[in-house]
């Protein structure tokens, strides 16, 4: 069709969604229903030892799903560091194609060195399963231009969430505004009160250096749905996509 004089085509960009699943992922599947029920997205499901990523564009998403990637046996994410598609994931992510890990995929993108720093065992030793409040530290990222001042309301489900780094590490994200949220109170308040496993300052989630790879522990797919009563993860997850 010939496009009006004076009239310049619209080209609509449509993104994938990917989602891989290791051994021991038991968020897949709740990503899967977040990003294709909830948020009207194309997702495609990728099996760990897959090595082909050919179809996704640096306009597209990489999600490394929360579960217990083989078994969490040696450390969280150490295994799955190593599956072939990771390969793929590392040089997707270099080429400027966005990823995002949660919980344990946020524990396999540190393994991999995608993200800086290491997610330690909580400081009280119990797994913690509940809703947290975060909220985005600055606007200098995707999702924080977002989600903006809002405190969002996001479950965690964790053992070993308790996000750690070295002075020079946690100096190098602070001026490089790499933190992306930090746990707080429900009118976001940053205090220890507020922190469910003893993250260093409070830090919920990061990214890289160049906001293109992103890390964070609690979960936003399970906050999308009306049936609970919760849709403050569609914030986070919309701000991948080409939504508004």
């Amino acid at each position: 069709m010939e496009v009006p004089k004076g009239f310049k085509k619209q080209i609509i960009l449509k993104m994938k969604f990917g989602i891989i699943v290791f051994p021991g992922s038991n968020c897949d599947r709740d990503m899967m229903h977040a990003l294709s029920d909830d948020l009207q997205q194309e997702t495609i499901m990728l099996w760990h030892k897959d090595r082909d990523l050919s179809m996704f564009t640096k306009e597209d998403c990489i999600v490394l799903p929360g579960g217990f990637s083989y078994g969490d046996y040696l450390r969280c994410g150490a295994l799955a560091r190593f599956s072939p598609m990771m390969e793929q994931v590392i040089e997707f992510a270099n080429n400027g194609g966005k990823v995002l890990g949660v919980c344990n995929g946020f524990q396999i993108l540190c393994e991999a060195g995608l993200l800086p720093g290491v997610l330690l065992q909580n400081d009280h030793q119990k797994f913690a399963c509940k809703n947290v409040y975060i909220k985005a530290e600055n606007h200098s990222n995707l999702i924080g231009r977002h989600v903006g001042e809002k405190v969002l309301k996001i479950p965690v489900a964790h053992g070993e969430g308790r996000y750690h780094a070295d002075a020079d590490t946690l100096k190098w994200l602070h001026e490089n505004k790499q933190i992306v949220f930090r746990y707080c109170d429900e009118h976001g308040e940053v205090h220890i009160n507020s922190n469910p496993n003893g993250a260093i300052n409070n830090i919920a989630g990061i990214c890289n250096k160049d906001r293109n790879v992103f890390g964070m522990m609690p979960h936003p797919e399970r906050a999308c749905s009306l049936e609970l009563n919760n849709i403050d993860g569609r914030g986070i997850l919309q701000a991948f996509s080409n939504m508004n």
